[in-house]
């Protein structure tokens, strides 16, 4: 049983060489991390395989984002997002972070692939008031139907700016 962590308002800082990569099952149990995986998350290797991805959730990170990322890769689709992450000790660190299938030789997905870097600062203050109006919406609704309701929000939104939840993050990156 994972311990509950209490999250701090302690940001760890991820350099521009900082490249997080880690490779999960299909079910999203962690089976590779690297060392600024364990470093930044600080986690001992032993600590992260095995264990599910969301063991670096941060609680600010609506649970729609979630839902919206195991939709794309179904429809087998790379995913692009804006993550803050949790640390061991609570504090937390933002990421931008490309999600593929890692398909064998047969052409089977076997998992997924997570590469993640340094968030631009100005891509990060984009999404912090939209995950938060996201949480607050999954606040109002049942624990079935708030990832739902906080996904149909956010599609909206952005189909008011004529964009999707990629294009949308990838043009924060980009700026």
């Amino acid at each position: 049983m994972k311990n509950k962590i209490t999250p701090t308002s302690i940001e760890v800082p991820l350099g521009g060489d900082d490249w997080i990569v880690s490779k999960t099952d299909l079910t999203g149990r962690i089976t590779y991390v690297n060392r600024a995986f364990m470093r930044v998350s600080n986690y001992r290797e032993s600590e992260l395989l095995g264990e599910q991805h969301n063991i670096v959730r941060h609680p600010d990170m609506p649970r729609g984002i979630y839902r919206l990322l195991w939709e794309t890769l179904k429809q087998e689709r790379e995913f692009f997002g804006l993550a803050k992450n949790l640390t061991s000790d609570g504090h937390y660190y933002w990421v931008f972070a490309n999600i593929t299938a890692d398909v064998d030789a047969a052409g089977q997905t076997v998992g997924y692939v997570s590469v993640r870097r340094q968030a631009p600062a100005a891509a990060v203050r984009a999404v912090v008031p939209l995950y938060a109006e996201m949480l607050r919406i999954e606040r109002e609704g049942s624990a079935v139907a708030a990832p739902e309701a906080s996904v149909a929000y956010l599609r909206q939104l952005l189909a008011g700016q004529h964009t999707t939840y990629d294009k949308f993050v990838l043009g924060l990156y980009q700026q």
